[in-house]
């Protein structure tokens, strides 16, 4: 009876240690707003994954994904054109996933010793599924806006403190999730020297906000 409790505690060590393990190694990112990882990203490139192979590299190994660049939106400074794409091959670890010869991707990443790499907590996202304000940021508004900061407001009441303060409040209304603000508005700088929320979708539809009020 002594040896089947120490076995049962011995199991019971072995499975806590590995919902231990599993809830470590998960993938945990911060809430970004677009216009952070646009502004906070080495490249931004609209792409076409063709093509993927494992290497052998490392504990999981890292996955090559082979893209046709259909655009380059930033990162001209650092390579003029991205033929590969490197993440982690295990999702806990943060790797990203494309389909093959599906769709056109908005992929942003960091570049490291001439490679392009990014992860789950880079803005990743099919091109379609982009409302309209967000493709225009990606293409001119977000860069007018890097020098502001974004600040999350998590939980009531929440203030700027700077000038060059946004306030966002998408995790109020949506629980975390990207809403009317990620993609619709842009933090940009006034000729004041003020940051506040821009949407500018025409010329019949051009709102700002105050920082203050989203």
């Amino acid at each position: 009876m002594q040896s089947f409790n120490y076995s049962l505690f011995n199991l019971l060590i072995v499975l806590s240690s590995l919902q231990i393990r599993q809830f470590t190694e998960a993938c945990s990112c911060a809430l970004s707003h677009p216009q952070d990882a646009y502004c906070n990203s080495d490249i931004v490139i609209r792409a076409k994954v063709v093509g993927k192979k494992l290497l052998k590299d490392g504990p999981f190994g890292t996955m090559r994904y082979t893209i046709k660049q259909m655009k380059m939106y930033k990162g001209f400074n650092k390579m003029q054109h991205v033929q590969h794409i490197y993440t982690d091959a295990s999702e806990s670890l943060c790797g990203v996933k494309f389909d093959i010869n599906k769709y056109q991707y908005l992929i942003t990443g960091r570049v490291y010793e001439g490679k392009v790499y990014t992860g789950l907590c880079n803005f990743n996202q099919r091109w379609e599924r982009l409302s309209t304000s967000q493709k225009k940021g990606i293409n001119h508004r977000y860069q007018l806006g890097c020098s502001c900061r974004i600040k999350p407001c998590h939980y009531l009441p929440c203030f700027v403190t700077s000038k060059n303060e946004c306030l966002w409040t998408d995790m109020l209304s949506y629980f975390g999730h990207p809403g009317y603000q990620s993609r619709h508005y842009a933090c940009i700088q006034q000729k004041e020297g003020y940051c506040s929320w821009y949407r500018g979708m025409s010329s019949r539809d051009k709102t700002t906000i105050n920082a203050t009020d989203p």
